[in-house]
C-alpha cells in the first residue's frame, strides 16, 4: 500500500503543470533603473499570450510555460528603436515567479512577478 501511494504521488509531481492565466504585477530592476509592469496572461496548454503595461507603453506578448518553466517577450522601441524584451524564468507557485530579463540593447535585469 505504501508503494502505490508513493507512486501516486510522484506521478501526480510530475504532472503538476503551472496555469499563469490571470493579472499579474511585476518588478523589474536593472542596471537603467526599475519598473513595475503588469502582464495579463491567457495560458492553453503549453502556450502562452497576453498584454504588457509599463515604462515601455503596452504590446502583445507571445510565449511558453513548460512545467515550471516559462518564456515570454514582446516587442518595444525606445530612442528611435526597435528591439526585443524577453523574459525567462521560474514559476514558484500559483502566485509567484521569478527570473532575468533582456531589454535589448538597454541590457539585462531581474523581475519577480505576483498574481493580483
Amino acid at each position: 500500500m505504501r508503494k502505490l501511494l508513493l507512486l501516486a504521488f510522484s506521478c501526480g509531481v510530475s504532472l503538476w503543470a503551472a496555469d499563469v492565466t490571470g493579472n499579474w504585477d511585476f518588478t523589474v530592476e536593472t542596471s537603467q533603473g526599475s519598473g513595475n509592469p503588469t502582464f495579463v496572461f491567457k495560458q492553453e496548454g503549453e502556450k502562452l499570450t497576453g498584454t504588457y503595461s509599463g515604462l515601455l507603453g503596452k504590446a502583445d506578448v507571445k510565449g511558453t510555460v513548460k512545467g515550471d518553466k516559462i518564456e515570454f517577450g514582446f516587442e518595444a522601441s525606445g530612442g528611435g528603436q526597435n528591439f526585443k524584451v524577453s523574459y525567462k524564468g521560474t514559476i514558484e507557485s500559483a502566485t509567484k515567479m521569478k527570473g532575468e530579463v533582456e531589454l535589448g540593447e538597454l541590457g539585462k535585469g531581474s523581475w519577480t512577478g505576483v498574481k493580483k
